[in-house]
């Protein structure tokens, strides 16, 4: 069996697999993420540790001796500085914080060749704009670091005494250079930041130690258990669901990412869109990331005092467009299309004849809306998307799929897969050890997504809709 673990934003999970591709055991445990100040987001590493024993104690029950190897999964862009030992020095700076926004100019200054090389917006949050933050603001802490890593390549320090990262999350940093697969050593020494804090890039499935004595009995594992690398969370994701070249994936939580894997490196000349490895050699992924998908829902609902049941019975009664109301998604500032981490959201032509269901159906249809354009960008770095497939917990309702495939105008494809980023990281481990020949080896394992929405007849008022949304961006932003 194969242990997979990957560690979210607010939770940990771990799932067990067996080599057929059973899921044997599942199971989750939260933690906090602190805000000390607006726009700041950082986690305690302790806490992921805790939760990490509960959830694998919890997902292995009486398997545990037959678990034969692990890999993690983990968010991406976070910022661990750590000692020798991967003693934490501060809490973790998380994707979320925006704190490094004023440092991004640095960024700017570069060459345009390092740019470019970077693959990548420059975007507050990612690591090496937060490490130039700390550099200024923490000059100590910045000092005495030995390591600044990734969140998941911290929790393997902590499984195994070894540092070590691996492309799909290095690639996520800023600090990568995702055409020479390798630390963009130019950008590095051109930032004036350190460069003997970064980790080694092995492969995602290499063997990147052994379960210590420690470890082991925190997480009730035979002590030597093979780790593997494994894979920022998208990558290990996508993996898990089986994505190959030439497919599109669509997945809703916090925020959204709409992804499709790539056989080479394609750089969006506009500078939309990302660009990042997966998990397997020689491949990478664009991915189109907006900020405010359940995030602004889950607010619009708490602020309107309604029930998830209530919005399905009242916002889909209202007529498509809102009759002329219009939400704008960004209570965070928006990555694609946009880059713009300062912008807001907003409800723009209310009118008194306007209801609570109004204003919930609008903020349905500006989501699906800023889904659109993330599409689109994606689009426009080379292919046509002639399906979506579904993943994630944030599409479950069918009228919310239904308001989705008629405003993106493509069929919908729902997947099974639970635990999509965990599931990755197992079959990383499977194949890691021999169990799998390579990646194509696990897609075998993976299920049959089945047809979950078509588009409609075009609707003109949901068109109306739509080109108001488009057109009030460049009215909300700073000048």
């Amino acid at each position: 069996m194969l242990l997979g673990i990957d560690l979210g934003t607010g939770s940990a999970k771990a799932l067990l697999l067996a080599t057929d591709g059973t899921a044997i055991g599942e199971a989750s445990s939260s933690y906090p993420v602190h805000a000390p100040h607006p726009g700041w987001a950082e986690s305690e590493p302790g806490d992921w540790w805790l939760a990490v024993g509960e959830a694998v104690r919890k997902a292995e029950g009486n398997h545990t001796d037959q678990v034969q190897a692990i890999a993690l999964s983990g968010q991406m862009h976070g910022v661990v500085l750590a000692s020798e030992s991967g003693q934490p020095l501060r809490p973790a700076i998380l994707w979320a914080d925006t704190r490094s926004s004023a440092t991004l100019s640095a960024y700017h200054s570069l060459d345009a060749a390092i740019l470019e090389r970077l693959g990548n917006p420059i975007t507050a949050g990612m690591a090496g704009p937060t490490l130039l933050w700390l550099r200024e603001h923490e000059a100590t802490v910045y000092t005495e670091a030995r390591w600044a890593l990734q969140p998941k390549d911290w929790l393997r320090l902590r499984l195994t005494g070894e540092v070590a990262t691996e492309p799909s999350d290095a690639s996520g940093t800023l600090l990568y250079d995702v055409v020479a697969d390798n630390w963009a050593g130019d950008a590095i020494s051109a930032l004036n930041l350190r460069g003997d804090w970064l980790p080694k890039i092995i492969s995602s499935s290499a063997i990147a130690g052994y379960l210590t004595t420690d470890a082991s009995e925190h997480l009730g594992l035979r002590v030597g258990l093979r780790v593997i690398a494994g894979a920022a969370d998208t990558a290990a994701a996508a993996l898990g669901n089986g994505l190959l070249p030439g497919l599109v994936q669509l997945t809703i939580g916090t925020g959204a990412q709409i992804i499709t894997p790539r056989s080479q490196p394609i750089i969006d000349p506009q500078g939309r869109t990302h660009l990042y490895r997966t998990a397997l050699p020689n491949q990478w992924y664009t991915l189109a990331a907006m900020q405010n998908a359940g995030l602004a829902l889950e607010w619009v609902r708490g602020i309107l005092g309604l029930s998830w049941e209530q919005v399905y019975t009242q916002a889909f009664f209202v007529p498509p467009g809102c009759e002329g109301l219009t939400f704008l998604p960004y209570l965070t500032g928006e990555r694609t299309p946009h880059l713009d981490p300062y912008v807001r959201g907003a409800w723009v032509g209310l009118g008194l004849h306007h209801t609570q269901a109004h204003l919930m159906r609008a903020a349905l249809e500006g989501v699906a809306f800023a889904l659109r354009q993330g599409l689109e960008a994606l689009e426009a770095t080379g292919f046509k998307a002639t399906e979506l497939r579904l993943a994630g917990g944030g599409t479950a309702e069918m009228p919310w799929k239904q308001l989705l495939t008629d405003v993106l105008r493509i069929p919908l494809y729902a997947t099974t897969v639970s635990a999509a980023s965990a599931r990755g990281a197992a079959l990383v481990a499977g194949i890691g050890i021999g169990v799998y020949a390579d990646a194509n080896d696990t897609l075998k394992l993976a299920a049959t997504p089945t047809l979950a929405a078509t588009p409609q007849s075009v609707d003109s008022a949901l068109e109306e809709a739509w080109m108001r949304y488009q057109s009030l961006y460049p009215r909300l932003k700073k000048t």
